[in-house]
């Protein structure tokens, strides 16, 4: 940990993930810490290591009352960081340095370091949702089926990034499991169906840029369902590699919710917001309204 010696200077925390997406942090920490001695912030360091980092961040939080919270990691850092401490009066500056950066898609963050370091230290923030997953929370995209399978594929491989995720897609494809009976009950309606994959959805795209959820809005006080009911096999391939809009599709339905429960006949695979979960059969779900705050682009 870094801190600096000024106690008149303002104060920011930064998080770094060191190992999401397989890629060397260092110049991305040396960009940020050169960023906050320009402006003349206080820069607090941390380094997760995957042992008790929500404790540790709470009490550094709670020590140092930072300004802001950057995250530098994957959406799967992101989503720690709210756990942790998403229920705090700060805005949560990301860093999209991870395998999965959907979230960073969805707010429309560039790709050039600079202008994310504006917006992490600077930027507007959103009131942004969570939705409740039993007793879980997710920021962006969370499933069950053949999209989870691939993340249990993808995370018990020794390749990381874009390759791992290619080479993972493949093999779930070629290996998918017979498909699952649902039921889903959301706004005093039941549905049955047989299904490959359902989305719980905050936002519309997956990191890969995939638009999964052509409705979703992160601030709206409701999270979509979204049912690929279809069993074809190259359906589900041209959804996951976004080559299938879903809009329209006889064999995708969409739900919009502010509570839904789910239950399934056999335990499904599951993964929140790019972290595999286990396999469960039954899924309570609620959204948790304007539940932290998130830099975003500053509007015109």
């Amino acid at each position: 940990m870094k801190k600096g010696n000024m106690s008149s200077q303002k104060e920011f925390l930064i998080v770094v993930n060191p190992i999401a997406g397989g890629n060397d942090k260092t110049d991305l920490l040396e960009a940020v810490r050169e960023y906050a001695d320009k402006e003349n912030i206080s820069l607090i360091e941390y380094e997760t290591t995957g042992e008790n980092d929500e404790e540790e961040i709470k009490k550094l939080y709670t020590k140092h009352k930072p300004e802001r919270v950057l995250v530098a990691g994957g959406d799967g850092s992101v989503k720690m960081i709210a756990e942790a401490i998403g229920h705090e009066d700060v805005v949560i500056g990301v860093l999209p340095a991870g395998s999965a950066n959907g979230l960073s898609v969805d707010l429309n963050l560039p790709n050039d370091v600079k202008q994310i370091l504006e917006i992490a230290f600077h930027g507007d923030f959103m009131q942004m949702d969570m939705v409740n997953i039993n007793g879980k929370k997710s920021l962006h995209l969370s499933d069950i089926g053949v999209n989870a399978e691939l993340i249990r594929n993808y995370e018990g491989s020794n390749i990381r990034g874009k390759l791992g995720y290619v080479l993972q897609a493949f093999n779930t494809l070629t290996e998918l499991q017979d498909p699952f009976h649902a039921i889903i009950e959301a706004n005093g309606n039941t549905l049955e169906t047989e299904a490959r994959m359902i989305v719980i959805a905050n936002t519309k795209r997956y990191g890969t840029g995939v638009t999964i959820n052509p409705i979703g809005k992160m601030d709206d006080g409701k999270f979509e369902i979204v049912i690929l009911k279809s069993l074809d096999l190259i359906f589900i391939t041209k959804v996951l590699a976004g080559k299938m809009p879903i809009e329209s599709h006889k064999d995708v339905e969409i739900i919009s919710t502010e509570d839904a429960l789910i239950t399934t006949d056999v335990p499904v695979c599951f993964q929140i917001d790019g972290e595999f979960c286990g396999e469960i059969d039954r899924l309570d779900i609620k959204i948790l309204h304007k539940q932290m705050k998130i830099a975003v682009p500053k509007t015109t």
